[in-house]
This record gives structure tokens, sequence and C-alpha cells, in this order.
């Protein structure tokens, strides 16, 4: 499928919020991850969804308070449409956005995408010992 047929939209009312469900409770990431807090996060955050038609084949949502400070989360392609160049797509799309531009800083987690993101201006932490976090995984275990 050429790149062309795929388009990228920050629609809420296009999102299919069961296949974003089915995928990121999946994850290596939010494993178990009810679909009421799938709902929730959408919801609060600026959202991107990749679609072939009126299908959703992948999804990436960014935190911000729009002026100084963003993170990137919940970003995926599905396995049939990868290697076609979606996610640069998206992350490009992301990027290029509007409400993102002259942040000061651009976080994001990734355990196996770092090739995807270094091309777009993403290192790693330069210093580490300044960043801490309060990490609960098993929120998402019933």
């Amino acid at each position: 499928m050429p790149i062309s047929d795929y388009h990228i939209s920050t629609d809420p009312q296009r999102f299919d919020l069961d296949a974003v469900h089915a995928f990121l409770s999946q994850s290596y990431w939010s494993p178990g991850i009810s679909r009421d807090t799938v709902a929730k996060a959408t919801q609060n955050s600026l959202a991107f969804g990749v679609f072939l038609g009126d299908s959703q084949v992948g999804f990436a949502r960014v935190i911000t308070d729009k002026a100084s400070f963003a993170y990137l989360a919940d970003v995926y392609i599905l396995d049939a449409h990868r290697g076609q160049g979606l996610a640069k797509y998206l992350i490009a799309t992301i990027l290029a956005h509007p409400d993102l531009q002259s942040l000061r800083r651009f976080m994001l987690a990734t355990k196996d995408a770092h090739t995807l993101y270094t091309q777009f201006g993403f290192s790693e932490l330069a210093n580490t010992s300044r960043f801490m976090e309060i990490h609960s995984p098993a929120v998402y275990q019933a």
C-alpha cells in the first residue's frame, strides 16, 4: 500500500478506541490497561490516529502544556502496515503540529525504537540523575 493511501487525523471522533485499547492492552508498556483508561488518556492528550480509509492502523498521543513540555506516548503502527514509513510519517506529523512548536523539552520512552526517534532529533538523556519517577507498573492489573 503506498503511503499516500494513509492519512493522519487528530479528530477524536475518528478514533477507534476499541482498536487502540486492543493494541495497548497487549503492548509491553501498558499490558492490561483498561478501555476506560485508554479513553480518558486519549481525551486528555493531543492524539493522532493513522488511517487507511476508515480503518485505524496506528496511534500516538502527546501529553503537553503546549508551551514548554511534551511527552510522546502510546506510539504504534499495526504489524500488517509496518515497513512502509508510517511511523516516520506519524512522528513527522506530530513534530510539525502547531501546538507543539517552541517546546523546551519533548520526551519519550522506548525499549526498541531508538533508531526511529534519533532521526527526528531525540537522544538519550544527557543527565539521567536529574530525572525521577514514580513507576507503578501493576496499576493496570486487576
